[in-house]
């Protein structure tokens, strides 16, 4: 072996393995595992998520009421006029509160603070941010999540993961792009788009936190 290699003569193999070991870099770093404690309140959010739509709409109340104790709601609900969204928004608090979900709003900040929301969803620069309110975000490429890890959000909503129903002409993430993606993320990654919960179990690794649906929890 020539010294040139950067290996002096004469050493072992056990050691030149373990030199190559310590320069060695993979094409991306995967993040250890997060202690998740990404609440403002330092509790864990959940691990379950139904975000709101006009296609789910029907049967909302009882979605939420079959959900898992502890479950995470984003309300979302655009195709309503504003009065009409707050009165929605108001009937699936009272229900959340009452199984112990964590609610979001899709929306501004102030907004959710006085429609009382336990969080925000959506693009909210750091200085935003109202104290004790959760923050997610949905990603889709690399330059979405380092916008995203700027403004300090807790949750992020990686997809789409699988084909879905809300962007049917869009191709989704293979499985090597949805790991390298999820190792960028400074926060809970879940997984949304297509998800159901066999899928979830088949794709799930350190990296991801949860998994998001719309259709697959009614």
């Amino acid at each position: 072996m020539s010294s040139s290699a950067g290996f002096a003569k004469g050493e072992s193999l056990s050691i030149i393995l373990f030199r190559q070991a310590c320069v060695y870099r993979p094409a991306y770093v995967a993040r250890p595992a997060l202690p998740l404690l990404a609440g403002p309140d330092g509790s864990l959010p959940p691990r379950l998520w139904l975000f709101t739509d006009e296609r789910n709409d029907a049967q909302l109340e009882q979605s939420v009421r079959k959900l898992p104790r502890g479950s995470g709601i984003v309300f979302r609900h655009y195709h309503l006029p504003a009065d009409a969204r707050r009165a929605r928004f108001e009937t699936i608090r009272r229900i959340a509160r009452r199984y112990g979900h964590r609610l979001l709003l899709a929306g501004p900040v102030e907004q959710a603070r006085r429609w009382g929301a336990d969080g925000v969803h959506g693009r909210t620069p750091r200085r935003k941010l109202a104290a004790g309110l959760l923050h997610s975000v949905a990603v889709h490429d690399a330059g979405e999540i380092q916008q995203a890890n700027r403004a300090g959000a807790d949750l992020y909503f990686l997809s789409p993961v699988f084909t879905t129903r809300s962007h049917p002409g869009q191709r989704p993430l293979n499985p090597l792009q949805v790991r390298r993606l999820a190792a960028l993320c400074q926060g809970a990654v879940i997984y949304l788009g297509g998800m159901n919960r066999h899928r979830y179990r088949t794709r799930k690794n350190h990296l991801t936190h949860g998994w998001a649906a719309i259709d697959a929890l009614r």
